[in-house]
């Protein structure tokens, strides 16, 4: 534990049952929607937006001299909204989504992935990624794994029909996508996806009166089995925005009533979880 708390620059860590994680990110105006950190824990990225779920803003803190710097926006956030992020597994790469502009025609104005790569130490401007069926969706939350096959959620523009989709990457361009088949009892929809590297299991929000973060495992064929909701410590105000630790050891995600002040990101050690497929 000790090892922990010096990894994360905190004063508890948690075992089987989640706490809050940097509380005091979040001005009381605003709601926190997603924490994530960077491969090599020296960074942590969290999204925040107005209580009105609008004007959505990523901001960043870093370690430095054995501390957290103070927040700063990160530097893809622009005037128009950005949220979902997520970085590459070796860290080379940050994917999110955005409201900005993509000023082409055909596709519609809504929110899109976006991706920036490190060169020399240093983020390029962020690039257009282009699902070439999807160019009239909603399109939002990447996250990328080994074999370059990218994983989101999709819907119509008014959020309905929201589900998983993965598109695959052939010669630098990704392919259109296909809806992700994830075996689960009863027929939901499905957002804020959250694959591991190696695309062995799979944490995502199912949508009904309020959200529970699943764990799904892959079948070996491209599907995903042996689906279950995690456990009632986690899954107790309604829950999304999952993302996991390069170690597979720590789940971060957001918790919180609709539309109260008590919305946090937690973090809570997972091991058990993935013990028990």
């Amino acid at each position: 534990m000790e090892n922990n708390k010096t990894r994360f620059l905190v004063t508890e860590v948690p075992n089987d049952i989640p706490i809050a994680f940097k509380r005091d990110l979040v001005p009381d105006s605003k709601l926190i929607h997603k924490g994530v950190f960077s491969p090599n824990l020296e960074e942590y990225y969290y999204t925040v937006s107005n209580k009105n779920f609008e004007e959505f803003d990523v901001y960043v803190i870093e370690k430095q001299n054995e501390k957290w710097s103070e927040p700063r926006q990160a530097f893809f956030n622009s005037k128009y909204s950005e949220h979902g992020m997520s970085f590459s597994p070796d860290g080379n790469s940050i994917y999110f989504s955005s409201t900005r502009p993509v000023d082409i025609n055909g596709i519609m104005s809504t929110w899109h992935i976006w991706k920036s790569d490190k060169v020399n130490g240093k983020w390029n401007e962020p690039i257009f990624v282009d699902i070439p069926n999807l160019r009239n969706k909603l399109v939002s939350h990447p996250i990328i794994t080994n074999s370059g096959t990218i994983y989101f959620h999709a819907s119509n523009l008014d959020y309905s029909e929201m589900d998983i989709y993965h598109s695959k990457q052939l010669n630098g361009k990704f392919e259109n996508a296909k809806k992700t088949i994830i075996s689960i009892k009863s027929e939901t929809g499905k957002c804020t996806p959250y694959v591991s590297p190696e695309e062995d299991y799979m944490i995502f929000a199912s949508i009904g009166n309020q959200l529970d973060l699943m764990i799904s495992f892959s079948d070996g064929n491209g599907g995903w089995k042996n689906t279950r909701k995690l456990n009632d410590e986690i899954n107790n105000y309604g829950q999304g925005n999952p993302s996991v630790t390069s170690d597979n050891k720590f789940l971060f995600f957001t918790t919180g009533e609709h539309l109260e002040d008590n919305w946090l990101v937690k973090w809570v050690n997972m091991e058990s979880e993935l013990k028990n497929n």
